[in-house]
């Protein structure tokens, strides 16, 4: 028995035998009698009906599916990704390219005597001897900066400019080793307490990682903190989504990178407040203890304190949980006279669930084996171009990039917010639009050789053609990822939801590791970079746009029971009892 918020209700009333006009029944025969046939109707769709968990559930049934107290949660939850925004991108700030000549020289002292006839080259990376004209790598350098940088540390400057795109590899790295250990850490510790690890390591990684003297040890911590934020991150969105239901829980799975494109805006202020990067480490770091405080109003996962209940206190905690939750909604009157025994029965029901199927299974299926090789390969695509185009505006100049990552991170949230609209309004056809969107983008997005040899232009306009093209392909990319991690395991069976996300999200966090190296594609021309993401933008368009959305059939049985409800209760026709039954499935293909 459910309700499906985006199917139209029709009231369907039972046949009930109408007494004869030479009958007068007795008003207690009446009584009886209609409290038999209410009871016959409920029987009845208690057979034709083939409930889902989640209508069955005295979670969603006492707490809503939505509220005060979900809203609460998910807005504290969300802000674990701004950190999580700020260690991916700071790399932008702690090490903008420096200018050769003005900012920093080639220190010849370390040098021999007999070398001083030795020039040097322009780009200030070679020593050029004089007497034979072969050259040599530059190894020391003299800075001439007020901003003490990442590049300036550790001498990443010439063809040690490599390396900073390695750091970014190892903060990815840590991303893919996070998801999975959040994922595994979870099936023996709660979510609450797993983001509340992650966040007390992550404080403690975050601040070595600014005061490394060695670059290694930079790398080894930067993955780490990333590990941390990803375990957050994980642990956050399994508390909220638990606690939602329906077309709340897709919106708020959509919505949760708004978040991590708020800490992007805001990075650039952050930044400025600090003359080193390791100041801006510590200025990313320590807003974490924040959230660490406002887990006092977090609550944990119900089900998954069901599901691992030992004794009588796990049942209580989740009845306190709960019972907090229907009192912050307003529900209270919602709660049933057996509430517990309902919770007992819940924790069986749960630890009661067969094994999840294997990988292989994933695969079995009308179009499974299209869902699988479209979805696997567009997160994929999608994944490299929202991480790579957001550090690719370091190729623009280092004087834009505070508005050039500003307008990255607004068309971040208008590409969530499309996705919410495509969800809601289109559903049938959300994966088209969202393809077609990224290929019209990816090709608008190629159009940057136009004028990538234009030296004539004006610098300001041409930087800003830069952004105009490169804006759109991300504002897309967002819209299709953000559907993609809400909506792809509509595709499979319940059994097989779980499995199929994170086999998609590990493998598309997989070749992620591959986002920092297209940008070194910039030293041969800007426009290339662009392009080679642009690309992916097309590629990942043409695989969602294979995705088909499974349509069902849905026939509402609407009963008249005369029940004495709270006046609460009356008062509003939305509260009024709906059973609904699942008819035939149709042009339905997994």
């Amino acid at each position: 028995m459910y309700q499906n918020p985006q199917t139209e209700m029709a009231n369907h009333s039972p046949e009930r035998a109408e007494p004869t006009p030479s009958q007068t029944p007795s008003p207690q025969l009446t009584h009886r009698r209609h409290n038999s046939t209410s009871q016959n109707d409920r029987n009845s769709i208690k057979r034709v009906s083939s409930p889902t968990p989640s209508s069955t559930d005295i979670i969603g049934d006492v707490v809503g599916d939505f509220g005060i107290w979900q809203l609460r949660t998910i807005l504290i939850l969300f802000l674990c990704k701004i950190p999580a925004a700020w260690f991916m991108a700071c790399i932008i700030f702690t090490g903008p390219e420096l200018y050769a000549g003005s900012e920093f020289i080639c220190d010849t002292n370390y040098l021999d005597a007999g070398a001083n006839s030795s020039m040097i080259s322009n780009d200030q990376c070679y020593v050029v001897d004089g007497m034979t004209g072969s050259r040599r790598e530059c190894e020391h350098f003299i800075y001439i900066s007020d901003f003490d940088s990442l590049i300036m540390k550790f001498n990443l400057v010439c063809l040690r400019d490599i390396f900073v795109a390695w750091t970014q590899y190892w903060h990815l790295f840590g991303v893919l080793v996070g998801g999975v250990v959040g994922t595994k850490m979870m099936t023996s510790i709660s979510p609450r307490s797993t983001y509340c690890v992650g966040a007390v390591a992550q404080i403690v990684c975050g601040v070595v990682t600014g005061y490394a003297q060695d670059f290694n040890l930079h790398c080894a911590f930067r993955c780490l903190s990333a590990v941390c934020c990803a375990i957050m991150f994980t642990a956050g969105q399994a508390i909220f989504a638990d606690i939602t239901s329906g077309i709340h829980r897709i919106g708020a799975i959509i919505l949760y990178d708004t978040f991590w494109s708020i800490g992007v805006i805001l990075l650039p202020g952050l930044s400025s407040f600090f003359n080193s990067w390791s100041l801006i480490y510590v200025g990313i770091t320590f807003p974490t203890i924040m959230l660490i405080f406002l887990l006092y109003w977090t609550p944990d996962s119900p089900r998954w304190l069901l599901r691992h209940a030992v004794d009588r206190y796990s049942i209580d905690n989740v009845e306190e949980i709960l019972r907090e939750g229907a009192k912050i909604n307003d529900r209270t009157f919602k709660i049933p006279q057996d509430f517990r025994q309902q919770l007992e029965q819940l924790s069986e029901t749960l630890k009661a669930q067969p094994a999840p199927p294997s990988w292989k299974e994933l695969w079995v299926g009308k179009r499974a084996k299209t869902h699988m090789i479209a979805a696997h390969l567009a997160l994929a695509f999608f994944v490299i171009n929202f991480m790579g185009m957001l550090l690719n505006i370091r190729s623009f100049g280092r004087d834009y990039l505070v508005p050039n990552t500003i307008a990255m991170g607004f068309s971040e949230i208008v590409g969530c917010f499309l996705a919410l609209h495509f969800t809601l309004k289109h559903n049938k056809w959300k994966w088209q639009c969202a393809g077609i969107f990224n290929i019209l983008a990816g090709f608008l997005g190629c159009l940057g050789w136009i004028w990538t040899d234009a030296d004539s232009m004006d610098v300001d306009v041409k930087v800003t053609l830069w952004m105009i093209i490169a804006t759109i392909p991300k504002a897309a990319v967002s819209c299709a990822q953000s559907m993609l991690l809400a909506c792809m395991n509509e595709v499979m069976p319940p059994n097989k939801k779980q499995l199929y996300v994170f086999s998609v999200v590990t493998w598309a966090r997989v070749w992620l590791l591959s986002a920092p190296f297209f940008n070194v594609l910039k030293k041969i021309d800007t426009a290339l970079s662009l392009t080679s993401y642009c690309v992916f933008s097309i590629l990942g368009g043409i695989c969602t746009s294979l995705i088909l959305t499974p349509r069902t059939s849905v026939s509402p049985v609407v009963p008249q029971l005369v029940v004495e409800h709270d006046k609460k209760d009356q008062s509003s026709p939305l509260n009024a009892p709906v059973w609904t039954v699942e008819s035939e499935v149709n042009n339905t293909r997994l």
